[in-house]
């Protein structure tokens, strides 16, 4: 039933698949730098390139890496997979504070603007027939998107973490992750003078998570999951028990009432349908902060949530053209905490929707896939934030406790963006890519949220080519 476009696009990706369908190597491979295969052992290594240069009326820019990527494994359950690249920005892109989606980065900053940085990505796994169990840095997304989650994002810099897969019968999957968080938050007591400089160490800072997944019909899948930010301890063994309810643990463990104590919980559900033909509807919800009972208190009802629903249609009364619209909504508060060492945030960057709290977005989109292997997008995107609100989780202050807040009464900082985008893939791995993008960030905290080049209206061009991933 594939049309053209899609048998031809099979072809072509059966040519990295198939190292593992067809043992014999009796088929037409990908081009690699390097890869070799026998009976027990499996290697292969490519190398990592690309640039991307930005043109404005603010200037021009470009976001350079190089690098290279390799994966293993012996027998059929044990494997391996590193990647690594050096980046480099003449003008840096990325920030906790700007409201985008370009890679979250940890920077060495240079004196015109741009700065440098490595990503370390990889890890071991160990695979039998009905689940996997890993330890592995790397990004992570949960919940359905196409344009950014709101229960797990990836767009944070990559961070540790133990991850455990299950899936013993067709109908039920499931999900584990405890991972090392970067707190950024200096913890004095193990900060010293070394010679000339300040020997600097942060608060420790995890999470675990888990993700139940099941399968009532063919093509719909219901999700439920939790997750816990805590810290100012060692790894507890509670969290590394995969199937709890996290929020009871910690209630366990900090019996003496007092909040202060606590950690920081959140819930997250996830709808995602295709039994209408060509069609794909979904919901995510990220509930922070659950307490159930004030949850019908008209006064101090916390509506910590974030809430995402959209759809995509495909074959439209035309083959291969893609109809998404999408709209996400986070009320005030989500996905921060009045102690700073458990927000739902690493190395500073918010693991949630890009937007923060307190924000909402429309994402449209019509995409076009003429012929194998070339994509072709025009995309419209609004997207608002309001004031982030003082927290300081005191009950009795009714300005901090973060309770009653209304969402957006004041739009600080607004963003809209029209582009054109295209991409083809050359072979294997390799792309060039073009767009032209009309954008408007404009409000009050447009310096903090908007990268300077982008500020106000302007006309960018962005072109491109990248090897690997």
């Amino acid at each position: 039933e594939l049309n053209l476009r899609q048998q031809k696009e099979l072809d072509f990706y059966l040519k990295d698949f198939s190292k593992e369908l067809r043992p014999d190597k009796k088929f037409d491979k990908r081009l690699d730098l390097f890869y070799y295969k026998d009976t027990l052992f499996t290697f292969n290594i490519n190398p990592i390139l690309g640039m991307s240069y930005f043109s404005n009326d603010s200037g021009s820019f470009y976001h350079r890496w190089n690098g290279a990527e390799a994966y293993a494994y012996v027998g059929k359950k044990l494997g391996f997979y590193a990647s690594l690249r050096d980046n480099h920005e003449s003008k840096r892109l990325s920030d906790p504070e700007y409201l985008n989606q370009f890679d979250a980065s940890n920077y060495k900053v240079d004196t015109k603007g741009g700065g440098d940085f490595d990503e370390m990505r990889g890890g071991m796994t160990y695979t039998w027939d009905w689940g996997s169990i890993g330890l592995v840095k790397d990004h992570i997304v949960w919940g359905d998107n196409y344009h950014g989650s709101n229960i797990f994002s990836g767009h944070q810099p990559s961070f540790a973490f133990l991850k455990f897969h299950l899936k013993p019968v067709s109908w039920f999957d499931f999900n584990y992750i405890h991972g090392w968080l970067v707190s950024d938050i200096i913890d004095s007591s193990k900060t010293y003078v070394n010679g000339n400089s300040n020997r600097i160490n942060f608060r420790p800072k995890y999470i675990a998570a888990n993700l139940y997944t099941f399968t009532p019909l063919k093509r719909l899948q219901l999700s439920l999951g939790n997750s816990i930010v805590y810290s100012d301890q060692n790894v507890h063994p509670a969290y590394l028990i995969p199937f709890f309810f996290f929020k009871t643990i910690d209630h366990s463990l900090t019996s003496t009432g007092s909040n202060f104590l606590g950690q920081n919980s959140q819930f997250f559900f996830n709808i995602s349908s295709r039994n209408i033909r060509n069609t794909h509807l979904y919901l995510s919800a990220f509930v922070d902060e659950i307490a159930l009972g004030r949850a019908t208190d008209s006064e101090k009802h916390s509506n910590f949530y974030s809430l995402k629903i959209g759809g995509r249609l495909s074959n439209l009364g035309i083959k291969n053209l893609f109809v998404t619209a999408e709209y996400t909504r986070t009320n005030p508060v989500v996905y921060r905490h009045y102690i700073e060492t458990t927000t739902f945030a690493s190395s500073s960057f918010n693991m949630g929707h890009y937007l923060g709290d307190n924000a909402q977005e429309v994402y449209l989109a019509l995409a076009y896939k003429p012929i194998a292997k070339l994509h072709v997008e025009l995309s419209y995107t609004m997207a608002q934030k309001g004031w982030e609100y003082l927290y300081t989780g005191v009950s009795r202050d009714p300005q901090g406790n973060g309770l009653g807040h209304p969402f957006i009464d004041r739009v600080y900082w607004q963003g809209s963006d029209i582009s054109f985008k295209t991409k083809y893939q050359l072979v294997n791995d390799a792309w060039i890519f073009a767009s032209v993008s009309s954008t408007d960030y404009n409000g009050l905290k447009n310096d903090v949220y908007t990268m300077p080049y982008f500020k106000g209206k302007k006309t960018t061009i962005n072109v491109g080519a990248n090897v690997g991933f």
